[in-house]
C-alpha cells in the first residue's frame, strides 16, 4: 500500500469523523454550531460521507486512484472553504444556492470556520501533486 493510499483512508477517518460531529454530545452549543463555531446540517453531513467512501474505495482501490482522489477532492474543497471566505458560504453543500451572500470577511470565525476545508485541500492537493510515483 502506497503512501497516497494511505493517506486516502486517513481522509475517509478523518471525514466520517467530521459527518458525526452533529450527533456526539457537547460536541454543539445551543444555536448548534459545532464547538461554536460553524453549522452542519443533513446536506453537510452527506457531503462528508460521500467525500469519506469516495476517499475509502480510492484508497483500497490502487494508488492511481488514491492519486486522483486527492487531487480531485482537494481542489473542490479548498475551492469551497476559499469560496468561504467571500461568501460566507461555500458551493460543495449548495449553501451559496439556499443562503444570501455575506460578504468578504476574514474574522476568526469566518477563518476558523473555513480551515477545515483549507487544510484538508491542500495537504491533499499537495500530497496527490507532489507524489505521482508508487513509492511506499
Amino acid at each position: 500500500m502506497t503512501i497516497l493510499q494511505k493517506l486516502s483512508l486517513g481522509y475517509f477517518v478523518a471525514l466520517m469523523i467530521a459527518a458525526s460531529l452533529n450527533y456526539i454530545p457537547g460536541l454543539t452549543n445551543e444555536a448548534g454550531l459545532a464547538f461554536g463555531i460553524f453549522a452542519l446540517d443533513i446536506y453537510d453531513d452527506a457531503l462528508h460521507v460521500a467525500s469519506a467512501l469516495w476517499a475509502l474505495v480510492a484508497g483500497l482501490l490502487s494508488h492511481r486512484a488514491a492519486r486522483s482522489f486527492l487531487i480531485l477532492f482537494g481542489f473542490a474543497y479548498l475551492g469551497d472553504g476559499v469560496f468561504g471566505f467571500f461568501t460566507g458560504y461555500g458551493y460543495l453543500d449548495l449553501g451559496i444556492f439556499t443562503n444570501g451572500s455575506l460578504g468578504m470577511d476574514l474574522s476568526v470565525r469566518r477563518v476558523l470556520a473555513n480551515l477545515p476545508h483549507l487544510a484538508l485541500g491542500g495537504v491533499a492537493v499537495w500530497a496527490g501533486l507532489r507524489n505521482s510515483g508508487e513509492t511506499k
